[in-house]
């Protein structure tokens, strides 16, 4: 997708400094001032003003404020920016034991150690992404230049209203890095505002690549004597252009998109009232923040107090009243009222379609008033497809009017929508079959879909079959067989089926109509982690193994094959499409959502949502349909005929017919069921050899605490101490049951340590494999996770190593080993070989431990507790 340029529209960017702090003495002061972060506040502005996105005032400098003061800058800039909205935060950052948020530290921080460490003065970044989400701003950029800022990026993929956040962050995380030279730049930002001198096109993309490239170069490495790697997280197809280029005066100032020319006027008054029509559009742009903030508001269209308290001052200014303004445009700016904004939710993998299907709308001539102006905006934003039918279905109430923090549709799916575009038809018919007698929202969907691609199986180009009878008229289940049998160690992944409907509809089909059937199913898609939330994520996450890549085929949407995937730089393998029988398509369907109380402008309302269905359902909706590889919703033929290199078939026949709505019900219900309470036993290497190793939240004790965030009440888990102590070769931290959280977390700090013995890793996975083995006749899904530094792996080679992997597979209870060792997960090493032969899964320093451990150890429990 081409980059937001964002010229022309209303900007904003906050450089957030903090150099100095109040309190640095112990024991509950900060590390220290940070004298180089003043050097950063002024080399990020000059470089901000000379990339020429940003005048100068729309760029906000704070410099060492404290907490209250942060607050009510961020929300300032967040009501005014339309365009993009930039916060960059330099200072000392702070991670509580678990890992699993990170705390701004502002000028009155303090630190509260212990069990449970707390940053008084200190801003969540949860709570800033929070603020953030309600700007209207397009765009949403945040760079983080401060200790354990990749930390951010589990709150980020954990954050709801992500959709436009973009998160560049300086170094990877739970590493802590080096305040640099005092009397210049921290090494991170001396890097970027370098790259945004540049006189070329940057986007934050391009920043964060190139960032990441020359502090390689440079030799930057952490405090733990890491390579220091720059992490960037944005959502699929989401960019924004941050610098220009084209040798342009780095002065001048930044373009403006052409406008239309108004029609002749009265001619503006001369003498005392010269500056009069300045003062109008003082006054239209104050109407437009108003009505920008009713707009932004979920629920029944109404002003916000803020939104009042503009239109009251706009009025009072010169006792003008609310209708006929003149229009003297004071400039090169036409003076047209903000267009009604239509919000539109969709399926994460639909989002890209049908934003750029939106943008296309936009200035497309239906959406265009004869004097130049937009008749309706649109909003276009994404969330889990079952969240959304859960919420629309029997959370409506809830949704117009939160009452608790339980249950809240604002917050965890967005704004109620005024038009939603579910990937099947089938999810309107499951919000109509279950919806609540008192739902305050009625559902009108068109009778045809715009347009249809069916789930196919991607298989590799060295998997694949150019037969006929292999790629079409078969079960999934029998392609999958065939898939096998050509290769033993062939796979197959698929989407989260509770996050987009590709991941569901392609479940219908592994699952069947046999119950009994459900087992075989998973096993079919079984891997290492959960699944990626979306399709277009799948096939993102493949090529960081070519060799997983070459042999795992993808259940996945035809269109993805086309208009590809945000990683379209990395090398993938080419993919076949083969088309199951009994998969079910995805046929995107516009919605039109009715809202009890929003009456205020149903008329121009409903004209907005029925010019945007009918320019979709047109011609100019389905050209941008067919760009991305969709198919007719009538014929079911590609809309554009295979180009070179795509391995799509022009008119596959059988193709299975849409999806029901008990189908994919069923489906869904199997699927929740088969990830029911599991079994977890911990193995936490307590050698002396782990003595450097064991304390923080990336030592061995911290990485499992934060991994029980994965695990319920209705789960069992144990940890055994793994060292030589007498007899055995563990001792008993937690005996394998259920747990409360707390009294886990307590048994861990009154038992964990480090112990005078060396650790027999060979005898302690043969007894946890057999301990596993005798409980799993229950069929709860089970887990090893064994933590280590990997010193004492000397015991595992040989005929050793042989009788660990013999007992794995004879068990099949997945081992997922984390090392603490650089390399530890390289292929050929034991830690590797147990995890690759049991169905585990490897971690070790390259991969962000305490995320990955909490995900993989999620993917057994139920995550309740």
């Amino acid at each position: 997708m081409t980059p937001l340029d964002p010229r022309g529209l209303v900007n904003r960017a906050l450089l957030v400094g903090v150099s100095e702090y109040d309190l640095t003495e112990p024991p509950h002061g900060v590390p220290g001032d940070l004298p180089a972060v003043k050097h950063n506040l002024n080399r990020m502005r000059e470089a901000l003003v000379r990339g020429r996105v940003f005048g100068e005032r729309e760029i906000e400098v704070a410099r060492s404020p404290s907490l209250d003061d942060f607050g009510r800058a961020l929300r300032a800039v967040a009501g005014e920016a339309e365009g993009v909205l930039l916060l960059y935060f330099a200072g000392h950052g702070a991670i509580p034991s678990a890992g699993d948020e990170l705390f701004l530290q502002m000028r009155n921080a303090s630190v509260v150690a212990g069990g449970h460490a707390v940053f008084p003065g200190a801003e969540m970044f949860t709570t800033v992404l929070t603020v953030l989400a309600t700007s209207p701003a397009r765009r949403i950029v945040v760079i983080l230049d401060c200790c354990f800022a990749g930390n951010a990026a589990r709150v980020w993929e954990h954050f709801d209203d992500k959709r436009r956040v973009m998160l560049l962050m300086s170094v990877q995380a739970n590493h802590r890095t080096d305040a640099g030279d005092p009397r210049e730049p921290t090494p991170f930002t001396a890097v970027l505002a370098a790259l945004l001198d540049e006189d070329r096109d940057t986007t934050l993309s391009d920043l964060a690549d190139r960032s990441r490239e020359r502090m390689t170069a440079l030799g930057l490495r952490t405090l733990r004597d890491d390579p220091w790697e720059p992490q960037l997280r944005t959502e699929r197809g989401m960019d924004v252009l941050l610098r220009p280029g084209g040798g342009q005066d780095p002065s001048a100032p930044p373009p403006r998109p052409p406008v239309p020319t108004p029609p002749p006027g009265p001619t503006p008054p001369q003498g005392p009232f010269r500056a009069f029509p300045a003062v109008l559009l003082a006054l239209a742009r104050g109407l437009r923040a108003a009505l920008t903030d009713r707009f932004r508001t979920p629920g029944p269209p109404r002003p916000s107090r803020r939104a009042v308290t503009r239109i009251v001052l706009a009025a009072g200014l010169l006792g003008l009243g609310l209708y006929g303004l003149p229009r003297w445009t004071g400039g090169d700016e036409a003076a047209c009222a903000p267009p009604l904004e239509l919000r539109v939710l969709t399926d994460p993998d639909l989002e890209p379609t049908v934003r750029a299907a939106a943008d296309a709308y936009l200035t497309s001539g239906e959406n265009t008033t004869g004097d130049g102006c937009r008749r309706t905006g649109v909003t276009v934003y994404s969330a889990g497809s079952s969240d959304v039918v859960d919420a629309l279905r029997a959370q409506t109430g809830a949704w117009q009017e939160p009452r608790n923090e339980d249950v809240n549709p604002q917050r965890d799916i967005g704004p109620q929508p005024d038009v939603w575009i579910p990937a099947s038809r089938a999810d309107a018919d499951r919000v109509e079959a279950g919806r609540d007698t008192d739902a305050v929202a009625a559902l009108e969907p068109a009778e045809e879909p715009l347009a249809y691609s069916p789930v196919v199986l991607a298989v590799p180009d060295a998997l694949s079959s150019e037969a006929l009878d292999d790629r079409v008229g078969r079960p999934l289940s029998e392609m999958v067989d065939r898939l096998t049998a050509r290769d033993g160690d062939a796979a197959v992944r698929r989407p989260d089926p509770e996050f987009t409907d590709t991941g569901l509809l392609a479940t219908v089909g592994l699952y069947g109509a046999d119950a009994r059937a459900v087992a075989r199913g998973e096993r079919m898609v079984a891997q290492p982690g959960p699944p990626s939330p979306t399709a277009a994520e799948l096939l993102c996450t493949l090529p960081d193994d070519d060799a997983v890549d070459h042999r795992t085929a993808a259940l996945v949407p035809e269109f993805l094959l086309r208009s590809g995937v945000g990683c379209d730089a990395t090398t993938r393998s080419t993919r076949y499409a083969q088309y199951p029988e009994d998969v079910p398509g995805v046929e995107p369907v516009y919605v039109r959502v009715r809202w009890r109380g929003a009456d205020r402008d149903e008329r121009d309302r409903d004209a907005s949502a029925d010019g945007f269905r009918d320019w979709l359902a047109g011609e100019r909706g389905r050209a941008v349909f067919a760009r991305d590889g969709f198919r007719s919703a009538y014929d079911r033929e590609l809309l554009d005929a295979p180009r070179d290199g795509e391995h799509m078939l022009h008119a596959p026949t059988p193709l299975v017919e849409s999806a029901g709505r008990d189908a994919m019900e069923r489906a869904l219900r199997a699927y929740r069921d088969a990830g029911g309470p599991g079994r977890v036993l911990f193995l936490l290497d307590s050698s002396g050899s782990m003595i450097g190793q064991w304390q923080g939240p990336s030592g061995g004790p911290g990485l499992l605490r934060q991994s029980l965030g994965g695990l319920g009440e209705r789960d069992e888990y144990g940890v055994w101490a793994v060292a030589g102590t007498g007899g055995r070769p563990y001792g008993t931290l937690l005996g394998l049951g259920p747990h409360g959280r707390a009294d886990a977390a307590r048994a861990l700090d009154a038992g964990a340590r480090v112990r005078d013995a060396e650790a027999d890793p060979h005898a302690a996975l043969l007894a946890a494999l057999d301990e596993m083995g005798e409980r799993g006749d229950d069929r709860r899904p089970q887990l090893i996770v064994h933590i280590t530094d990997g010193e004492d792996n000397g015991r595992l080679t040989g005929e050793r190593l042989d009788d660990v992997l013999d007992r794995a597979r004879a068990t099949g209870v997945p081992v997922t080993v984390v090392s603490l060792q650089s390399g530890g997960c390289d292929p050929g090493r034991p830690d590797r070989r147990i995890a690759d032969v049991s169905g585990g899964r490897c971690l070790d320093l390259g991969d962000d431990l305490g995320a990955a451990l909490h995900d993989e150890v999620a993917r057994t429990g139920t995550g309740e507790g």
